[in-house]
């Protein structure tokens, strides 16, 4: 634990002393970014401010005891449970996204957007929905929540900060998620221990990250994935899709201009300059078998039409979601096997969930 605290403490001074300070301190102009400037309420002042709202609404103020007598529970959960109390909306809210199994939400709740509730009930309920909704992997929803909250107007800013830079970083956006590390590490004082490792390994992962390349494809498809398990089909999908498309014919072209100069570096003969197999002409019918550490080389030609493709992306739109996992399956096949099985396996598996989502 004490390598740990370690680590967080020097992730926070290098992002105290990097560029991304100015982002945080963007969100927050009227202060610089230093350590312990927000400081959530204490718990009962957090207490105090739950039983005043529940008084006004005339709410159950036996249940509300028994709510705050239970300190297993976070003092979030607890506000939460108080909002319950006395706002059937509210109970009706968190009932939903608190429940696994159910559908996630199609829009965002009216009740959210309503700038005429009181501020201590909007804002803690919604960084209680906002809050569910990230473990639930709906990110883009509690992204969209989780910005309409003021972090002076919430019992826990550090989990407004780090739910937040977990959706981010989910989304692939890289700047934002940054920015909310570096106040949850920076800023809040007493953030939990548990929020500062996982925002400080967010961070390493962020670091690693390649605009170009296979790996922003592998991200893109994981995306997809989870967009689909989550019911969030529909013309965003589609568009990631298409990028995994565009980026993916990227890929081969480049693999073509390699294999061009390969071959143009030893006469145009074989790869390596190695002989084929087979009578000249035939370079798909071997002589002998092919030995079991040898890996295929004849699945695709590793042409490419760029009218099919252009023709593709135009009605990319209007293709059946199987349909749409043939067309990528279709440029896969044309890459390298070395290259194939992480993608090949990727399609598989959203093909057979657009169709069992039918």
């Amino acid at each position: 634990m004490k390598s740990a605290r370690l680590l967080v403490l020097g992730l926070a001074a290098l992002l105290a002393a990097s560029p991304v300070s100015a982002l945080a301190a963007d969100a927050k102009p009227v202060k610089e970014l230093s350590f312990g400037v927000i400081r959530a309420p204490s718990l009962e002042q957090s207490r105090a401010q739950a039983l005043e709202w529940l008084k006004s609404v005339k709410g159950d103020e036996q249940k509300f005891q028994t709510i705050w007598a239970d300190e297993d529970r976070s003092v979030l959960d607890r506000v939460a449970d108080t909002l319950t109390l006395g706002s059937p909306d509210a109970l009706q809210l968190l009932s939903e996204v608190r429940t696994p199994d159910a559908s996630a939400p199609k829009e965002l709740p009216a009740l959210l957007r309503d700038a005429k509730q009181n501020a201590f009930f909007r804002s803690n309920l919604a960084l209680a929905y906002g809050k569910s909704l990230a473990v639930r992997r709906v990110h883009e929803d509690a992204l969209e929540v989780l910005k309409l909250v003021k972090v002076d107007q919430v019992v826990d800013p550090a989990a407004l900060y780090f739910y937040k830079a977990v959706a981010e970083h989910a989304l692939l956006h890289k700047d934002e998620a940054i920015g909310d590390i570096a106040r949850l590490l920076g800023e809040v004082e007493d953030a939990p221990e548990r929020y500062k490792m996982v925002a400080a390994l967010m961070f390493a992962d962020m670091e690693t990250w390649q605009e170009k390349g296979l790996g922003r494809i592998g991200q893109l498809m994981g995306s997809v994935e989870r967009r689909l398990d989550v019911a969030r089909g529909g013309p965003h999908t589609q568009k990631i899709e298409a990028e995994i498309i565009k980026r993916l014919d990227e890929e081969i072209k480049k693999l073509e201009n390699m294999l061009k100069g390969s071959s143009a570096s030893n006469g145009g003969g074989c790869p390596n300059g190695q002989p084929q197999n087979g009578p000249p002409g035939n370079t798909n019918q071997p002589n002998n078998p092919m030995r079991d550490s040898q890996i295929a080389t004849n699945s695709g030609p590793g042409k490419i039409d760029p009218k099919s493709y252009k023709d593709e992306s135009k009605d990319w739109g209007s293709l059946p979601e199987k349909e749409r996992a043939k067309a990528m399956m279709k440029k896969v096949n044309e890459m390298p096997a070395s290259q194939r099985k992480m993608i090949e396996d990727y399609f598989r598996k959203v093909a057979s969930e657009s169709g069992s989502n039918k």
